[in-house]
C-alpha cells in the first residue's frame, strides 16, 4: 500500500506513527465503497445495482465516506505493521483522523510493542539463599497451633482475661450524643478484633454488667475520621468463654491421622516444615537471582500489560471496585516487577531451548498420577477439564531455567 509513514513517538514499548494516505487511495477506496452501496441501494426508478453513482454519492454520501475510511485504516493499519515490522501487544488505534477529497487520509496510529530483551549478562551473580534448617522450637510453636485448632471453648465465671472469647453489646455515641441500641460482637481478647481501649472496658466486666464510659480511638486508626478521637462507649458482656486445648500426647496424635504415637506424629510434622523451609529458600534464592538479571538487563515492559497484572491482582484479592485506583497505585511497582520476571524466564527459555517439551509433560503427569496412585491418563484428564495443564507446563519451563540460572551463578548458603 502506498502511504507515508511519520514516526511522532517512540518512548519505551509505546508507539506513535502519522500515517498519510494519498488522494489517489482514497479515491480508489471510495469507488469501492460506492460500488458496495449501490448494490444494496434501493432507489425509486431504478433496479439494485442500476442507479447512476453520482447518485448513490449524493444520497448515500456518509455511508460511503465511513465505509472507505474504516477499509483504509484496515488496509493501513496492515501496511504499518508490516513495513515498521512491529510487534504488537495490544489492538493498534487511530487518532486524530481527517479525511478529505484533496487531501487524503491521515491518522496517528497509536499501539504497544513487545519489548526487545537482549540479556546480556546472566551470570557472575551471587546470591544468599536463606538458611532451610528447622528448630525444636518450630516444631512445638507448630503441634501448639495444631493443639489450639483442636481447642474447645467453655463458659466460666468471672472477668475476661487475654485470650479469652467474649460476647458483647457495644454502642458509640452518635455524634449528638445519641446512644444507639447495640450490636453484639464475638471478640477474642488480645488478638486486635477491637482497639485496645473497647478490650480494656470489656475486661472490667462481670458477665450481665453493663458500663458507658469514654474511649479514646487510636491515633494510627485506618479511619482517618475516627483517629484519635474521644467517643462514649456502652458495653454489656454476656458470656465469657475460655479455651480448652488437648493434651499432647498419644491420644492427640491418634486424632490427627494414622499415628501410633506422639513421637510419630511429631516426626511428621518436622519432615512437613522441613519440606515448606525448603522450598521458601529455594523461592528466595531464585527470586533474588532473578532481581539480579532484571537490574543488570534494563528493558522496557508494555504498560497494557502492568495493567492486566493489576487486573489479575485484584480479581485474585477480590477489591472492590471503588477501591480499584488506590489498589494500582500502592501494587504497580509488585505488577511491573512481575511481568519483567515473567518476561525474563520466557526470553531465557526460549534462547536457550528450556522451555518444557511433550516428553517432560507426560512424565510429570506420570509422577503425580504415581503419588495419587491414579493412572496417567486419568490425571492428564483432569488437569485438561481443569484448564491446569498450560500452568503445569509453565512450571515445568520455570524449574529448567532456574536449574540453567543456578548453575551459573553462586548461590551462598545462609
Amino acid at each position: 500500500m502506498d502511504i507515508q509513514i511519520t514516526a511522532t513517538k517512540s518512548e519505551g514499548a509505546e508507539r506513535r506513527l502519522r500515517v498519510a494516505v494519498p488522494p489517489a487511495r482514497v479515491a480508489d477506496a471510495r469507488a469501492k465503497a460506492v460500488s458496495r452501496v449501490a448494490k444494496q441501494a434501493r432507489i425509486p426508478g431504478f433496479r439494485p445495482g442500476k442507479a447512476p453513482a453520482a447518485m448513490i454519492r449524493k444520497q448515500y454520501a456518509s455511508v460511503i465516506d465511513q465505509e472507505a475510511v474504516e477499509l483504509l485504516l484496515r488496509e493501513a493499519f496492515e501496511a504499518v505493521v508490516t513495513q515498521e515490522k512491529l510487534e504488537l501487544v495490544t489492538q493498534p488505534h487511530a487518532h486524530d483522523v481527517q479525511f478529505g477529497d484533496d487531501q487524503g487520509l491521515s491518522f496517528e496510529l497509536r499501539c504497544e510493542v513487545r519489548p526487545e530483551i537482549v540479556l546480556a549478562r546472566t551470570e557472575g551473580f551471587s546470591v544468599m539463599r536463606p538458611a532451610d534448617a528447622v528448630t525444636d522450637e518450630q516444631v512445638q510453636e507448630q503441634l501448639d497451633r495444631l493443639r489450639d485448632q483442636r481447642g474447645s471453648w467453655a463458659p466460666v465465671e468471672g472477668k475476661a482475661s487475654e485470650g479469652d472469647m467474649v460476647t458483647v453489646l457495644l454502642a458509640t455515641a452518635d455524634e449528638d450524643g445519641t446512644m444507639p441500641e447495640g450490636r453484639e460482637y464475638r471478640l477474642v481478647m488480645g488478638a486486635g478484633q477491637a482497639i485496645p481501649g473497647i478490650e480494656e472496658l470489656v475486661m472490667t466486666l462481670e458477665p450481665g454488667a453493663t458500663v458507658e464510659q469514654p474511649v479514646s480511638w487510636p491515633a494510627d486508626f485506618p479511619d482517618a475520621a475516627q483517629a484519635g478521637q474521644t467517643k462514649a462507649v456502652r458495653a454489656t458482656l454476656t458470656e465469657v468463654k475460655r479455651k480448652a486445648l488437648p493434651a499432647l500426647d498419644d491420644a492427640f496424635a491418634r486424632e490427627m491421622g494414622d499415628f501410633e504415637s506422639l513421637a510419630a506424629f511429631t516426626a511428621v510434622v518436622r519432615d512437613d516444615l522441613t519440606a515448606a523451609a525448603v522450598r521458601e529458600a529455594d523461592a528466595a534464592a531464585r527470586t533474588q537471582l532473578l532481581d539480579e538479571v532484571i537490574n543488570a538487563n534494563p528493558f522496557d515492559i508494555p504498560p497494557s500489560w502492568v495493567q492486566q497484572m493489576l487486573r489479575a491482582y485484584a480479581e485474585a484479592y477480590r477489591i472492590p471496585e471503588a477501591e480499584l485506583v488506590k489498589f494500582g497505585d500502592e501494587f504497580r511497582g509488585m505488577a511491573e516487577r512481575q511481568v519483567r520476571r515473567d518476561l525474563v524466564i520466557e526470553t531465557l527459555a526460549t534462547r536457550e531451548g528450556l522451555t518444557a517439551t511433550e516428553q517432560d509433560l507426560d512424565e510429570k503427569v506420570a509422577e503425580l498420577a504415581t503419588a495419587r496412585g491414579q493412572e496417567p491418563g486419568a490425571v492428564y484428564a483432569s488437569l485438561q477439564k481443569a484448564g491446569r495443564l498450560r500452568e503445569l507446563e509453565r512450571s515445568l519451563t520455570e524449574e529448567r531455567v532456574f536449574s540453567w540460572l543456578l548453575g551459573r551463578n553462586t548461590i551462598v548458603q545462609g
